[in-house]
């Protein structure tokens, strides 16, 4: 961990994702919530995260052939300033809903570029002897710009307004896009020769390996989209609690993921990847269960506060090693291709799961499927677990 942070490109891509993520999660906290406050429905909350989540689907096949084609660094940068381009019209037009719509689809459309061509750069920057550790920083990165972004996103929403929360959206962009622009200073990009196709990435999962990670993953999705819609109406409902309550609940839970990220930083390479995404599902389905029963017992809200800033912790273990998971198994010159396709797979059954949630939670009700989502997260522990390798 000690040699990473004296590797100044890694420090730099490290910086750019932390400014970057911090913006993202500002936005996906602000948006939903504005609907939400502005309709008073589920279901249009639900679209709202919906597009913010489909357009993933439609670039990803394109994504992974530009991540592996051309300098990711350099496209990284135009990504980051692309997103604050595309945010401008909410500051000039305010919060009509269709425009809101149409920003989450152009931001997500974005970060389906942003996300296989940054950690299709890790393992070449890094090398794979560190890569466990490399990507526990960047869970314990992930938790900081969750924590930062959601709180913000919250707490500026029901302050200043969505036009605040805009402006910050556009200064961390910026700064993500100024922290690439000098070169790494040393060739980890790819040449820029063929890339092959785009189902070169889907071919990939022929591997049983990587094949039954993507299952694991599936039913993480599903439970993840699912979770999206239910914990807004979880803190407005059963909690009592407002627009800076769901920022903070939902950024609280990145202070177990900082810890939790140094932890495998510390300690990755000596532990079998598989294992501890197992493991780290598991206790986050378990958990869950035991939150979204909790308010029968009690509402006290200092309580959530200190549950959800734990179930961060096994969150960011049970992502990292995902992603190191699947990492270890790809070569270089594929390895935007099959991220891209394994974050347009997640991208698919999160959509799934976050419609599924927004129009049934008023007819089976918020218990049933709160439920559910915690018994999927626990199933796709055991399986993981229960692999040889």
């Amino acid at each position: 961990m000690t040699t990473l942070a004296r590797h100044p490109a890694f420090v730099r891509l490290w910086l750019s994702g932390l400014f970057a993520e911090t913006a993202e999660w500002m936005l996906q906290v602000a948006l939903p919530v504005y609907v939400y406050r502005a309709t008073g429905s589920a279901g249009s909350t639900a679209l709202v995260m919906v597009t913010g989540i489909l357009p993933m689907l439609l670039v990803s096949p394109a994504a992974g052939v530009i991540a592996d084609r051309f300098d990711r660094r350099r496209v990284l940068v135009v990504v980051c300033l692309a997103q604050a381009v595309v945010s401008v019209p909410l500051l000039a037009a305010g919060g009509h809903q269709a425009l809101i719509y149409v920003v989450m689809a152009a931001q997500s459309a974005l970060a389906s570029l942003f996300e296989p061509t940054r950690n299709a750069l890790v393992p070449a920057l890094v090398g794979a002897e560190r890569l466990a550790s490399a990507n526990g920083l960047m869970g314990f990165n992930s938790s900081i710009s969750r924590l930062a972004g959601s709180s913000l996103g919250g707490l500026v929403l029901g302050v200043w307004g969505l036009g605040w929360v805009i402006v910050g959206y556009l200064a961390a962009l910026v700064i993500a896009a100024l922290l690439l622009v000098p070169r790494f200073g040393v060739h980890v990009e790819p040449s820029g020769g063929e890339a092959g196709s785009w189902l070169d990435g889907v071919r990939a999962f022929r591997d049983p390996s990587l094949r039954a990670t993507a299952v694991t993953l599936g039913l993480i999705a599903l439970g993840q989209g699912m979770f999206l819609v239910l914990f807004v109406v979880f803190v407005t409902g059963p909690l009592r609690g407002g627009d800076a309550d769901v920022g903070l609940l939902r950024g609280i839970q990145a202070v177990g993921g900082v810890g939790a990220g140094l932890l495998i930083a510390a300690v990755a390479n000596r532990v079998s990847a598989v294992r501890m995404m197992g493991l780290g599902i598991l206790t986050l389905g378990l958990c869950s269960a035991l939150i979204w029963n909790l308010p029968s017992v009690t509402t006290e809200f200092w309580l959530y506060v200190v549950l959800f800033a734990l179930v961060g912790a096994p969150a960011v273990v049970a992502s990292s090693s995902a992603l190191t998971a699947v990492q270890l198994r790809v070569p270089d010159e594929q390895a935007g291709r099959v991220l891209a396709t394994v974050y347009a797979g997640f991208a698919g059954l999160n959509t799934v799961g976050t419609l599924v949630a927004g129009f049934l939670v008023g007819t089976v009700g918020l218990d049933v499927l709160l439920d559910v989502q915690a018994g999927m997260l626990v199933l796709a522990g055991i399986a993981a677990l229960l692999r040889r390798k």
